[in-house]
């Protein structure tokens, strides 16, 4: 995937390389002595709060599933430091941020349906509890008469 390319999620959600903002950090993971000198980490920020690829709901539900990765101005950071090179790092934080997009941007699912026990289910139940009182009942003191 190229930085020139744009992310398309779904109909409503498309990420335009130019929403994508990228700094490169060192990295506090694998690398040796290489890890002190060479900035491999990528801290990406998209603005979810202005992107026009957004739709509106897809938009408020990507910032809620952000969580605390998104700052009060709706603009989601996300820091990637698994591997040892920027390009898989960058790669990485990409595809983070497309999977969350397409989270936000799946349906919600159907609501539930009520259901009610059957009349039947409700009597063995019942008849069970009764059975099990008199069961304790039995239990307790034998009366002399």
């Amino acid at each position: 995937m190229s930085a020139d390319d744009k992310i398309i999620i779904a109909d409503d959600a498309v990420i335009h390389p130019d929403d994508l903002h990228e700094d490169f950090i060192r990295s506090s993971g694998p690398g040796g002595q290489n890890v002190n000198k060479v900035a491999t980490a990528v801290q990406l920020r998209f603005d979810a709060a202005n992107a026009p690829g957004l739709s509106e709901h897809v938009r408020e539900r990507t910032i809620k599933l952000a969580g605390q990765r998104a700052t009060k101005d709706g603009v989601i950071v996300i820091e990637a430091g698994r591997f040892r090179t920027q390009e898989q790092n960058r790669a990485d934080a990409r595809a983070r941020l497309a999977e969350l997009v397409a989270k936000a941007a799946e349906p919600p699912p159907p609501p539930r349906k009520k259901t009610r026990p059957s009349k039947g289910a409700v009597e063995r139940r019942l008849k069970t509890k009764a059975g099990r009182g008199t069961i304790k009942k039995l239990r307790g003191r034998v009366d002399d008469n």
